[in-house]
Formats: C-alpha cells, structure tokens, sequence
C-alpha cells in the first residue's frame, strides 16, 4: 500500500517562523528519502487565507483559509504569540475539527492553542521552558509536564521550545516509514536522529543557576570536565577552598540544589551523550563518567530515565554513529 499523508500547519500573524518550517521540511525530506515526493502532502492555512507576518517579520502566504479545509491526518499548530489572547478564529476551527485530524501536534506555545480548544484536558503535555507557569495557571485541567523536549499523549504529541518541533517530527517519520528514512532526513538536516523525548529542555548547567562566587562556578566547570574525578563533598569544598559543611550550604543556596544531585546529573548527562555518539563501549563509559562500573551507571538510568544503557543507545544513537 503507498503512503500518504495529509499535513496541515496552521499559520497567524506572529507565528514562529522556525516552528512552521523546521518540521516542513522534515515531512517533505521524509518524502524525498523513500522516493515518494508526496509522501506527505504538507498545506498551510491562515484564518482568512491571506499572508501573514512572523515574529521575525518574515511574510508567510498560506495556501488556503481555514474555513476551507477538511480535518488532515496529521494537524501541526506551531507557536508564537498565542501565550495571552488565542485568537478566537483559530481557536473555535480547532474545537470543531482538531478532534477528527489522525494526529495532533504542538510545536512549543502552540500548545496553548489546543489547549484553549479543549483539545488536551486530562492530557499530558508540554510546552516552553519559559511559559510553563502561565500555562499551568490559564489550563489547570492539562497535567503539564515542564521537563521533557516533547510529550506523547495517545494520539496528541506536543513539544518545547522551536528545535523540539524538528525532534518531533523526526520521531514521527520514524513511525510512519521507519528509522532509515528518518536517519536520512535527520542526516541531511545536519541534526540528531532523534533526541530522546524525555531528554530536558535543559542541560545540567542550565537547568540550575551559575554560582555567584568564583570558587563555586570553578567547580562547576571542574564538574562537567572532570565527570569521573572525585567528586565528593570534601573533595569539592577543597576546590573552592571552603569546608564541607559551609561548601554543602552555600553551593545549594548558590547554585539551586546540592552537590550531590548536581554531579548526578552532570554524570548522567555525560553518559547519555557518549552512549549517542556511539564510539565507546559501555564499560569504558561507566568509568569515563564516574560510576566505576557498568552495573552502576544501569541503576542511575533506570532511577533516572526508567531503561538501561543498551537499551538507550539503542533507541538514540546518533546518525552515523557505530553500534556497541
């Protein structure tokens, strides 16, 4: 049976730009890669059809207004100025025909959008790191999730910040036609296949706040540097020239939480990247990262991400990257 499927992206003034056309042009390499150029047949449409203008100022012309398209197997509303005010064409369409699309996708503030429509009540989701609260506090009935790059609830998937959307769609393309044609549009978009939904919108550093005092940002870098040194408490207070019980109290206070969970998640972060590139074994990566031994670095990520090492290189190695 031949593939294809209808997109639909929703376009308004003040869209974000790269949330229209980083998951395009996903959905039309995913085309390109299995020699179907329509494997996915992407249209855009605005509220009244006309142009519209990007945050960016970038002028977009949709191909038709709403009124005049039918619910598509897969709808994408990108974000943008939408966090406020929803404006009420846009939301009403998506009332009456989000619940018909095969799939409903946000792609960073678009979540707002659906969920004025009603669309994500009881749903898990996500959005940007930044409007996370005013989500919360405008749309108590959707159980935000404010860590992970994208969230998959049945049949709705909504992500985080702009990038996320290519994330998104990568995963998606997977899905529909497999991981070969999703590698060779990950590769050709010069990106990972894929980040791992679960992955945080942060990393370790910029999940938490950066020392005020020398000394303590000198351990942060050491840290991340040094993932396999010792990093004990007394070790770490010896670097900033402080005793451990004065380290341990001003590092939480400084940095937002204690030098114990900080290394965990430096760690983890340095594993899980070396297990994606794919160039070392997994015993060579328990001791690059400070767990010792394998049998370690399997509990931390089962505690963390609920899988093991193999299991996550399996599912997340990088393009190109050999298998171990």
């Amino acid at each position: 049976m031949t593939f294809r499927h209808t997109v639909l992206i929703l376009l308004y003034d003040g869209v974000q730009s790269l949330d229209v056309t980083g998951p395009l042009e996903v959905f039309a390499g995913a085309g390109q890669a299995v020699g179907r150029p329509g494997a996915y047949e992407v249209r855009t449409a605005s509220p009244d059809g006309r142009e519209v203008r990007a945050q960016s100022g970038l002028r977009l012309l949709p191909d038709a207004a709403l009124a005049d398209c039918a619910a598509p197997d897969l709808l994408l509303v990108p974000g943008g100025d939408c966090t406020d005010a929803q404006d009420p064409r846009l939301v009403a369409w998506l009332r009456e025909h989000g619940p018909a699309a095969g799939r409903l996708v946000s792609v960073c503030t678009g979540s707002f959008l659906l969920a004025a429509a009603g669309l994500l009540d009881g749903r898990r989701a996500t959005t940007h790191w930044a409007y996370c609260d005013a989500f919360a506090e405008q749309f108590p009935d959707v159980r935000l999730d404010p860590d992970p790059i994208f969230v998959r609830d049945g049949h709705v998937a909504t992500s985080a910040g702009v990038t996320s959307g290519i994330d998104l769609a990568l995963a998606l393309v997977e899905e529909d036609l497999g991981r070969q044609p999703a590698l060779t549009v990950a590769r050709h978009l010069v990106v990972f296949l894929r980040r791992p939904g679960n992955q945080r919108q942060f990393s370790a550093q910029l999940a938490v706040q950066t020392a005020a005092r020398s000394g303590l940002r000198d351990v942060q870098h050491y840290i991340a540097e040094h993932p396999a040194a010792d990093l004990g408490v007394e070790a770490l207070a010896a670097r900033a020239g402080l005793s451990p019980r004065h380290f341990a109290r001003a590092f939480q206070a400084e940095v937002g939480t204690t030098p114990g969970r900080y290394v965990d998640q430096v760690r983890l972060e340095a594993a899980r990247r070396m297990l994606e590139d794919g160039t070392r074994g997994i015993e060579e990566i328990s001791r690059a990262c400070g767990y010792g031994t394998p049998e370690a670095m399997r509990r931390a990520f089962l505690r963390a991400l609920g899988t093991g090492p193999a299991e996550y290189r399996r599912r997340f190695r990088a393009v190109g990257a050999p298998a171990h």
